[in-house]
């Protein structure tokens, strides 16, 4: 057993901690997205409780080569005999690059029964035994996977608990043209999930659902809500965003844009929006990431005369906050954004945030720590941006002061072992038997 390094008052006054089997289907230390989250949050509760990960074959060998042991801290199922087809049918329809993002995981929940019945296959007769205090499923992310094991677990009286779940933002209005660039055709219906038995009965069958935005636990029926935690599922890994913005107000403003180069991220409505600043010298903009629009927003640089624009590509990991770090704002106007993980990386620098008022980003930044365009058409979102960052530009002196705050919010709440240790706070709630606690444990404002 691998003693955390977390005590709380439980610990001193019984010497024992939680035995907690961790199911994360997604994870991994070396790819991004669900899978980064679910090895993070994963490997961060190895500190607050005694934990074995289950993951699924593909991610072994980061596993391996991270350091684990393989049988004494994680077990890998082999649920390729199902999971690769449908893989290799998902890369067949094209939906590489993150679009078509509903039907990738519509046809990838298809495996996820299999693995289940896989791990229960393995774990079961530990689970029945009481080899394990409480079963933690934190990926998939997607609330429309529902778990077989959940009721398994509550028939055997051993705490079953979900999350956080996150995902299925509504497309704003006045974006259908964004929607249709993404292949995202199945979420016109994707509200069909909730139809699903199985969904039901994972629900019934979970002792506690940790939620990652307010609109997923606003989709989780009422007979339910009582078992809610709010917990965004991002945080900020501090081995690699360490460093500190100077927040320099000399001239020009500096800002980065850092993500994907897709339609629902919104470079071309940043580009738009600072056209006049750029012309004339008086902001610069380092754009982090690539995809399919690069070509076109390069484009539109020449033709509009868009002078100190950046163009970075993706960068290795470690060397993303070294661009960053540069800049006096996060400019991100993303529409539809579940996470928001980039927002919380910005903010750990100390760089100010100036995003859409949203999901993810919306709930992740305060009035005090960064500044919040409303929701609205793609030209009310443009001149939003254009007004707020003339106004930033003709008088910046509010960014040092505004960034030390986002720099304090993301640390105090927003760091992976503070994130394990909330997650801790929910298991002692369920082990002690107290569900009413659960209405305390919210950290977030």
């Amino acid at each position: 057993m691998r003693l955390p390094a977390y005590y709380d008052e439980s610990f001193l006054l019984t010497g024992s901690i939680p035995k907690v089997l961790i199911i994360a289907e997604e994870a991994n230390p070396e790819w991004v997205s669900v899978p980064l989250v679910g090895w993070s949050l994963a490997y961060a509760l190895r500190d607050v409780a005694d934990v074995h990960i289950v993951t699924q074959i593909r991610n072994r060998d980061a596993f391996l080569r991270a350091g684990l042991i393989e049988g004494n801290d994680f077990t890998a199922i082999d649920s390729e005999a199902i999971a690769a087809p449908l893989h290799r049918f998902s890369a067949a329809l094209g939906l590489g690059s993150g679009k078509g993002w509903t039907l990738n995981t519509a046809i990838m929940s298809l495996t996820y029964p299999y693995f289940e019945r896989l791990v229960w296959k393995r774990f079961g007769a530990d689970i029945k035994a009481g080899c394990y205090d409480l079963v933690h499923r934190i990926t998939p992310l997607s609330p429309t996977t529902n778990s077989p094991i959940a009721a398994k677990c509550a028939a055997v009286d051993v705490p079953f608990m979900m999350g956080p779940l996150n995902g299925g933002v509504p497309w704003p209005k006045g974006f259908d043209a964004e929607r249709r660039r993404e292949r995202e055709w199945l979420s016109y219906i994707r509200g069909v999930y909730k139809l699903m038995p199985g969904r039901g009965r994972s629900l019934a069958a979970s002792r506690v659902i940790l939620v990652g935005s307010r609109h997923t636990g606003s989709e989780i029926p009422q007979k339910h809500q009582h078992k809610l935690v709010y917990m965004p599922e991002n945080a900020i890994d501090l081995s690699r965003f360490n460093k500190r913005a100077d927040q320099d107000l000399t001239p020009p403003l500096r800002g980065c844009f850092i993500g994907r180069l897709v339609p629902y991220k919104g470079p071309d409505m940043l580009l738009e929006a600072a056209a006049p600043l750029l012309r004339d010298g008086r902001l610069t903009l380092d754009i982090i990431g690539d995809g399919p629009m690069r070509g076109d927003l390069e484009a539109m640089v020449a033709q509009g005369d868009l002078q100190g624009v950046t163009f970075h590509g993706n960068l290795p990991h470690e060397e993303v906050q070294d661009v960053a770090v540069r800049s006096n704002l996060l400019t991100f106007p993303s529409i539809r954004e579940f996470g928001g993980g980039v927002v919380l990386e910005a903010m750990a620098l100390g760089v100010v945030p100036l995003i859409v008022d949203y999901a993810g980003p919306g709930e992740l930044v305060t009035s005090d720590t960064g500044y919040k365009i409303p929701i609205g058409s793609r030209d009310a979102i443009i001149a939003g941006f254009a007004d707020k960052l003339a106004e930033i530009a003709a008088a910046p002196e509010g960014l040092p002061d505004m960034g030390a705050r986002a720099h304090a919010r993301a640390h105090d709440l927003f760091t992976w072992p503070v994130k394990a240790r909330q997650v801790r706070e929910v298991y002692d709630a369920v082990l002690r038997g107290e569900p009413g606690a659960l209405s305390s444990l919210q950290w977030f404002s």
